[in-house]
């Protein structure tokens, strides 16, 4: 970062003009205490910003939302765990959009100024007759520097709630951004599943915070990956107000270049705590290609190592097995030459020329070891470069994502299915 930012407290409640609450509805378990519905307001008009899985089967709260951007901004977004609303019909339509009616009469807000996100099991109508008593304490609970308990909400396989505020220098004002991101399993880039919130007080035109919104996820939530899988729930939703009392940003000014610096580097910190966060996990990766002849080329080759089941097998046993890594890379469909390439560990060569290298294979083990370490991969065919955040795959990651019987089990018992 070219310019200081200060670490803050408060999440996505530490922007001026918002407040959150959470509660415990019980939707995945009704004996359950831990906090599953959270709420954020904007207290002044603004606008909003977002993006969405791109899978092809689409949440019913997904749906709604998007409709509810196309016709215009954000103030609130309600999200609940424990039911992902999705491949639920026209049930899940009216429930997605039951929730968004409910917190816009409390709030005196238009329905579609407020957003609907669900993460949790697929398939099972929501259990809306232990989430609609919940929705006045919901709204009463607002309150400044409650981020985390947004956060909290809506953790699923999650062993911790993420977050992160920072507040930074902006034309002699002092501005903040905040957010809350979730996700441990079922992630892929080109929208990772996950469900990412953001806040701030810095004021900008629709468009401008859309075209903000769009590079930073693809340079941070659009790079990692865990286990190759998308989910149906996947969200991004960006809140903006103009609390912060300076001037709207103009598009491609100074000021803007630096929001967008600020609001980018805050995404790829979070992403970069899913993955280390991600189910069973082991291993933190950073893959990074250079030399490719373009930018596709290097985004291939990259996408197609981290996904690799054998590649991540590998770091999950400690073993350098480049083999598998240059393997990944003849079949990315990458423009590549085998004679060119050069596979590195820390900086430590494992492979030269489509060769194996000289380093003792002892010192290459020591780094595969470590919690963290990177492969560098040199096609030497041109100037283009691209990196991922990935992880190891462990037997335990099989084991967690066995059987989901215990929801269908409750749903049973609420006659949801």
């Amino acid at each position: 970062m070219d310019f200081p930012i200060i670490r803050i407290k408060g999440g996505v409640g530490a922007p001026r003009g918002f407040r959150t609450s959470a509660v415990s509805c019980g939707i995945k378990n009704p004996e359950a205490t831990r906090l599953d519905l959270a709420l954020i307001h904007s207290d002044e008009p603004g606008t909003s910003a977002g993006t969405f899985t791109t899978n092809r089967v689409k949440a019913a709260p997904v749906k709604v939302t998007q409709a509810h951007l196309r016709r215009g901004d954000l103030r609130a977004i309600v999200a609940n765990s424990g039911n992902a609303n999705a491949c639920t019909g026209m049930q899940g339509i009216h429930d997605a959009r039951a929730m968004s009616k409910a917190i816009a009469g409390r709030l005196d807000l238009k329905q579609s100024e407020v957003g609907v996100c669900s993460t949790g099991v697929i398939g099972l109508p929501m259990p809306m007759a232990r989430i609609e008593p919940k929705f006045d304490s919901l709204v009463e609970g607002l309150a400044r520097k409650q981020g985390e308990d947004v956060a909290r909400a809506i953790m699923t396989s999650d062993t911790r709630p993420k977050e992160l505020a920072i507040s930074f220098d902006l034309g002699g004002k002092r501005v903040r951004i905040g957010g809350c991101v979730k996700g441990a399993g079922m992630i892929c880039p080109s929208m990772a599943t996950m469900l990412a919130f953001f806040t701030t007080d810095v004021p900008m035109s629709k468009d401008t915070l859309q075209r903000a919104v769009l590079e930073a996820v693809e340079e941070s939530f659009n790079r990692i990956t865990i286990d190759g899988d998308m989910s149906t729930n996947d969200t991004v939703l960006v809140l903006s107000n103009a609390a912060s009392g300076i001037r709207p940003l103009r598009r491609n000014g100074p000021r803007c270049r630096q929001f967008r610096k600020a609001l980018k580097w805050l995404m790829n910190e979070l992403a970069m705590e899913l993955v280390r966060d991600g189910e069973r996990v082991t291993k933190f990766v950073t893959v990074t290609v250079k030399g490719a002849r373009t930018y596709l080329d290097a985004k291939k080759v990259a996408e197609a190592v981290c996904k690799s089941a054998l590649v991540k097998s590998s770091w999950n046993g400690g073993d350098p097995n480049w083999g598998r890594v240059i393997h990944a890379i003849g079949y990315s469909r990458a423009r590549i030459r085998e004679e060119l390439i050069d596979i590195l560990y820390d900086g430590k060569p494992a492979c030269c020329g489509g060769l194996q290298a000289d380093t003792p294979m002892d010192g290459l083990r020591e780094i595969v070891a470590k919690p963290e370490f990177q492969i560098e991969i040199h096609l030497n065919q041109g100037k283009a470069d691209y990196h991922m955040y990935s992880s190891d795959l462990s037997p335990e990651y099989i084991d967690f994502n066995r059987s989901e019987y215990a929801y269908w089990k409750q749903a049973r018992k609420d006659g949801l299915a």
